[in-house]
C-alpha cells in the first residue's frame, strides 16, 4: 500500500496532490494487473514499486526528489529536481546495454568492436558481444521512449532486463506492450 508521509501544511500544496494522483494511479494501475504495491509519497517526493506476476514477473519502481540548496535568497532555479522509473524483469543470458551516446564512443567504437550505434535512433548506442536477436523488438515497443529521450538506459545482466528512465509520466500503455516481453537469444 502506498501512503503519505506529509505533514499537514503540506497536503494543501499543489505539488502534494500531483504526487498524490501520481501514486494513486500508479497504485490502482498495479490493483488491476493483480499486482502489489508499496511506497511512500508527500509534496517534494514520491518512492514508489509494484510487483506484477501476470503473463512475466515485472517490478516497476518510480522516484522522485526535489533537493533544494536551503538558501532561501537563491531564486528557485537553484533547486534540482531527480525523476526515475525503472522497470525490471526476468532477462537473457546475453547481456548488453543500451544507453545515450557519450562523446567519445565515436572513436571507442573504432578499437571497441561491441560498441555500436542503435540504427534508429543515432543518439543511443549499444555495448554488447552477441545482440540478442529480440533487441530490436524490444527497441520497436520503446520506440516512443527513444525519440522523446527518456530512455537512460537499458540493460541486460545476469539474467535481468532493467529499463531506466528519466521520466514523470507513467507510461503504461507503453508498459502494457512489455508485459509479456521476453528477451531471446
Amino acid at each position: 500500500m502506498i501512503k503519505a508521509n506529509a505533514s499537514a501544511n503540506e497536503k494543501l500544496s499543489p505539488f502534494y496532490k500531483a504526487n498524490e494522483a501520481f501514486c494513486i494511479d500508479f497504485e490502482n494501475f498495479i490493483k488491476q494487473n493483480q499486482g502489489i504495491c508499496k511506497g511512500n509519497y508527500n509534496a517534494w517526493s514520491y518512492l514508489i514499486s509494484g510487483k506484477i506476476s501476470e503473463p512475466n514477473q515485472w517490478v516497476l519502481e518510480y522516484k522522485k526528489s526535489t533537493f533544494s540548496s536551503g538558501n532561501l535568497l537563491l531564486p528557485i532555479k537553484s533547486q534540482n529536481l531527480f525523476i526515475s522509473a525503472i522497470w525490471k524483469t526476468k532477462g537473457s543470458h546475453s547481456d548488453f546495454k543500451i544507453r545515450k551516446k557519450h562523446s567519445l564512443d565515436s572513436i571507442s567504437s573504432i578499437v571497441n568492436q561491441d560498441i555500436s550505434t542503435l540504427n534508429m535512433f543515432k543518439k543511443y548506442v549499444i555495448v554488447a558481444k552477441n545482440k540478442p536477436k529480440s533487441i530490436l523488438k524490444l527497441v520497436n515497443l520503446l520506440k516512443p521512449l527513444f525519440v522523446s529521450e527518456e530512455i537512460y538506459e537499458i540493460t541486460n545482466f545476469k539474467n535481468e532486463l532493467k529499463i531506466e528512465l528519466r521520466t514523470e509520466k507513467h507510461y503504461f500503455d507503453i508498459f502494457k506492450q512489455l508485459m509479456d516481453f521476453k528477451i531471446e537469444h
